[in-house]
C-alpha cells in the first residue's frame, strides 16, 4: 500500500509538471527515451549481480513458464469475453486485458517490495510478453502479420541487456565496483521518471470523455480484479512458489500498457477508446493492487 501510495504522489507530480508546461511533448519525449534506452537497462543490468545459485535459476525458467502460460490464459479468456463487442473496441480491449504496464509500472513496484531480486525475475517475465506484445499485440491493430516491423520491435535495449543480465548471472561475473554503483544510481532514476512520464500523460486525458460508456468499466473489471485473480488460481494449481506468484500476480494487476495509445495512433485503431483504457487502469489500479494483494495473501493463509 505504501509502494502504490509513493507511485500515486510521484505520477501526481507528472501530472502538475505538465500542466505547468514544464514537461512538453519534447521534454517527455525525451524522458520516453532515457527510460527506455538508459536507466531500465542500468537497472535490469544491476538487478543481475547475484552469484549464480541454482535456485534463482529454477526460478528464472519457471517464471519464464508461468509468462507464457499466463499470457496465453489471457488471450484466450479476452477473445471470449470480448467476443460481442465491435472488432475496433474488441481488440483494443483484448490488447489492454493481455499486455500490462510492466515497464513504467510494473519494474517500479515490483522494485519496491522484492528490491532487485523482483527486478531479477520481472525481466525474466518480460522475455514472453515483449514476444506476445510485438507479435500478436501488433496483429490486433493491423490484422496482418508484419513480420520486418515484428522483428524490429523485439530487437530493444531491454531485451538485449535481459540477455546481457542472465550472462552476467550464469557465469557469476564480478562487475567491477565503480561501474556497478553506476549502473544502480543510473537505475534508481527509473522509478520517479516513469511516474512523471504517466503522470504527464493522464494530464492531457478529458476527463468528461473518459468515464463515459459501460464497456469501459467492464474491461477495467476484467483487467484489474479478474486477470489476476485468475492468474493466481492457475499458478497456485501449478505449484507456484509465494514469491513468483506474488510477482505474476503483481505484474498482471498493473494497469493497461502505456504502448497501446501509441500502437493505436501509428496503425490507426481506436485511439479513443486506447488512451481511456490506458488512463482508466492507471487510476484505478491505485485502488486494486493493494486489495488485490490483500486478498491474495487471505487466500495463502
Amino acid at each position: 500500500m505504501n509502494q502504490v501510495i509513493i507511485l500515486a504522489l510521484m505520477m501526481m507530480v507528472g501530472v502538475i509538471l505538465r500542466k505547468t508546461k514544464t514537461i512538453t511533448d519534447e521534454v517527455n519525449k525525451g524522458f520516453s527515451n532515457i527510460l527506455i534506452n538508459l536507466t531500465m537497462p542500468c537497472m535490469i543490468i544491476y538487478s543481475f549481480n547475484f552469484k549464480f545459485s541454482m535456485d534463482m535459476l529454477k526460478g528464472a525458467i519457471m517464471i519464464l513458464f508461468y509468462s507464457i502460460v499466463i499470457h496465453i490464459i489471457l488471450i484466450i479468456l479476452s477473445k471470449l469475453l470480448y467476443s460481442k463487442f465491435e472488432n475496433s473496441k474488441k481488440n483494443v480491449f483484448i490488447f489492454a486485458t493481455v499486455f500490462s504496464n510492466c515497464g513504467f509500472v510494473g519494474y517500479p513496484v515490483i522494485q519496491g517490495i522484492f528490491g532487485n531480486i523482483g527486478v531479477f525475475y520481472t525481466s525474466i517475465y518480460t522475455i514472453p510478453f515483449n514476444i506476445f506484445m510485438w507479435s500478436y499485440g501488433v496483429i490486433l491493430f493491423t490484422g496482418k502479420s508484419d513480420l520486418k516491423s515484428i522483428k524490429k520491435n523485439l530487437i530493444n535495449i531491454p531485451l538485449i541487456c535481459t540477455l546481457l543480465g542472465i550472462i552476467i548471472f550464469l557465469f557469476s561475473v564480478k562487475l567491477p565496483s565503480p561501474l556497478l554503483k553506476t549502473l544502480g544510481s543510473i537505475g534508481n532514476m527509473t522509478t520517479p521518471l516513469s511516474m512523471f512520464i504517466v503522470g504527464s500523460m493522464l494530464a492531457d486525458v478529458k476527463l468528461k470523455d473518459v468515464f463515459r460508456g459501460f464497456d469501459i468499466y467492464y474491461v477495467n473489471f476484467i483487467k484489474l480484479i479478474v486477470a489476476p485473480l485468475l492468474t493466481y488460481f492457475v499458478l497456485n494449481l501449478l505449484g507456484a512458489s509465494k514469491t513468483l506468484l506474488y510477482i505474476c500476480v503483481i505484474l498482471v494487476a498493473m494497469p493497461t500498457a502505456s504502448l497501446i495509445a501509441v500502437l493505436a495512433e501509428k496503425y490507426n485503431g481506436d485511439k479513443v477508446t486506447a488512451s481511456k483504457c490506458a488512463f482508466l487502469t492507471t487510476i484505478l489500479s491505485i485502488i486494486t493492487i493493494p486489495v488485490i494483494m490483500s486478498i491474495i495473501d487471505l487466500l495463502m493463509k
